[in-house]
């Protein structure tokens, strides 16, 4: 391989040196102007008389192009060949050749005359062309699994020097191995321009994996960069190895869905027509690879298989399964049932896959359904049985009523926060809702109802001794009770007994106690100071009778108690 060394790059000029070689080489580009530079602009010693380039022509002999005199500003072109209208000289002395062409490689000579001297320095001009990108022509239309086949050819044309060209698969380098991949090239010469163009064949055996393979080709150039291809894709030709059978349904399958099995095989190309086996009879499909089962029933569940025309035993099954749910409840609806009774609930269920089963009451879960050996009025609701697999539910319910005959269960009495009211509370249980009434007149507070239980208040201000009687009473019968209830006003003559007559006695009780403890509390007091005073006498030696004035105020004292 030639090695060159780069002098310098000037409007397009590669100047060049060969290893071992004082002969400059410069690179032009074709179609352009080629500047050959005359001692790298070292050219105008003193004394300079004029400066002539001259050039080598195809059989050896010297050719003059120009001539430019040192005191002139114009050249001289002697130049008579095809020369002639495309030299001229720059003002650093470099020769200028417009539309740079193949035959412009040869070796240039600028000869620098002075008074003292006669310089002569060669440059050898090359001139280079980047080829046109590469395409891939004459492409198979299929490549075959396992075959030798020519895939295509690359070409890349009018180059200088000759492109190199490389076939790639997926982005890698193909390498001939002289059986599976082979590689022809070849390099031609338009006679009239002297370019060259690269062609490169490519015989490639492909496999299955080939399908979505991409071929290129890419050309190398020393002007570089390199050069890319359009992308080729083949499709590849191989028989079917493997039959597969697809379900296409919504999931799970149930009573009434339409079902279509789709048969599909590896082969390039596909088959288009199958067998289908549908539950032990064959069905031929032509141009399709469908076959769809309409309003499938719980009957359809089984086996199914498809196959090739030609080949029964390269067969796919698959099982179809069809979900169904049944379910019958006892009781449904509207259900009456007395208080005490028993009601038998019965879930009778056909389904193709274990169930789940929820209960609920009037919207709310329940863990498990309650006993319904004897019925209490709590018992009564809506119930909501929810059974399900995958895909199917089924809802049953029924609405539970118990009613039994009225019954009072307490009456009771208080006086109101203020004092002023009496307050009565009959509580009763009966359905349907017991009506009540009062045998006195008063104001109905608030009335509640409740899984069977009933609560109803009266608001009375009475101002004599009653007896007042509830009475609660539906469409099964009815029930009362009275209670007693005293006056709240008291007469100034006498203490009436009645039921605030504990309460009045309490109160005379605690007057009476508390002047007895007063009393006490005294005496109490009253011989505590004696015994102070008589310590105090003792200590001062007088008489156990105390001073005058002592026996003056326990007369006082005494008097006081006497009256």
């Amino acid at each position: 391989m030639l090695i060159l060394n780069t002098c310098h790059l000037k409007q397009d000029v590669l100047v060049l040196y060969f290893p071992g070689s004082c002969v400059e080489t410069v690179i032009g580009l074709y179609g352009e102007t080629i500047e050959v530079p005359c001692n790298n602009g070292n050219n105008k010693p003193d004394g300079l008389i004029f400066t002539k380039w001259k050039y080598v022509k195809d059989d050896g002999s010297p050719g003059d192009l120009l001539v430019k005199q040192a005191q002139k500003d114009e050249a001289t072109v002697s130049a008579t060949d095809g020369y002639k209208s495309r030299v001229s000289i720059a003002a650093n002395s470099n020769l200028l050749i417009t539309q740079g062409s193949l035959a412009d490689q040869r070796v240039f000579t600028c000869m620098v005359v002075s008074l003292t001297n006669l310089k002569e320095y060669s440059v050898e001009v090359k001139v280079y062309k980047k080829p046109s990108a590469p395409v891939i022509k004459n492409k198979a239309k299929e490549l075959e699994n396992g075959k030798l086949t020519q895939l295509g050819e690359c070409v890349a044309e009018s180059a200088n020097p000759a492109a190199y060209l490389i076939w790639m698969k997926n982005n890698q380098p193909l390498v001939d191995d002289g059986k599976t991949i082979i590689i022809t090239s070849a390099i031609t010469k338009d006679p009239a321009t002297g370019l060259s163009s690269t062609s490169s064949r490519l015989q490639y055996t492909a496999s299955k994996e080939d399908v979505e393979s991409q071929f290129t080709c890419t050309a190398n150039h020393v002007m570089g960069p390199v050069q890319v291809s359009a992308p080729e894709t083949f499709p590849i030709h191989y028989p079917t190895e493997k039959v597969s059978l697809q379900v296409v349904s919504q999931s799970p399958i149930r009573e009434g869905d339409d079902v279509t099995l789709k048969c599909q095989a590896d082969g390039n190309p596909p088959p288009t027509s199958f067998n289908f086996n549908i539950k032990g009879k064959k069905v031929t499909v032509t141009d399709k690879d469908v076959y769809t089962l309409t309003g499938i029933t719980r009957a359809d569940t089984g086996v199914y298989k498809c196959s090739l025309l030609d080949n029964d035993v390269m067969e796919s099954t698959q099982m179809v399964t069809v979900s169904f749910l049944d379910v019958s409840l006892t009781p449904t609806g509207k259900v009456l049932k007395r208080l005490g009774e028993k009601l038998e609930v019965s879930l009778e269920k056909n389904t193709s896959t274990e169930a789940k089963v929820t209960w609920s009451k009037d919207n709310r879960k329940l863990d498990e359904l309650p006993d319904f050996s004897k019925l209490t009025y709590s018992d009564a609701g809506l119930y909501v049985c929810d059974v399900s697999i995958e895909g199917i539910k089924r809802s049953l319910s029924f609405e539970l009523t118990v009613e039994g005959d009225p019954k009072i269960m307490s009456l009771t009495k208080r006086r109101s926060n203020d004092g002023k009211h009496k307050i009565l509370t009959c509580e009763a249980e009966g359905s349907p809702k017991p009506d009540v009434q009062w045998s006195v007149n008063g104001t109905n507070d608030e009335t509640s109802y409740f899984n069977g239980k009933a609560t109803y208040k009266l608001t009375v201000v009475p101002s004599k001794n009653l007896t007042v009687s509830c009475h609660v009473t539906n469409k099964l019968g009815y029930d009362s009770r009275d209670i007693s209830v005293f006056s709240l006003f008291i007469c100034p003559s006498h203490l009436e007994k009645n039921e605030d007559g504990a309460e009045q006695a309490k109160v005379i009780v605690g007057v009476v106690v508390g002047l007895f403890l007063a009393a006490a509390l005294v005496g109490l007091i009253y011989w505590l100071y004696i015994k102070k005073t008589r310590q105090g006498t003792w200590k001062t030696g007088e008489k156990e009778t105390g001073t005058s004035e002592e026996s003056k105020k326990l007369e006082e004292n005494n008097h006081k108690a006497d009256v």
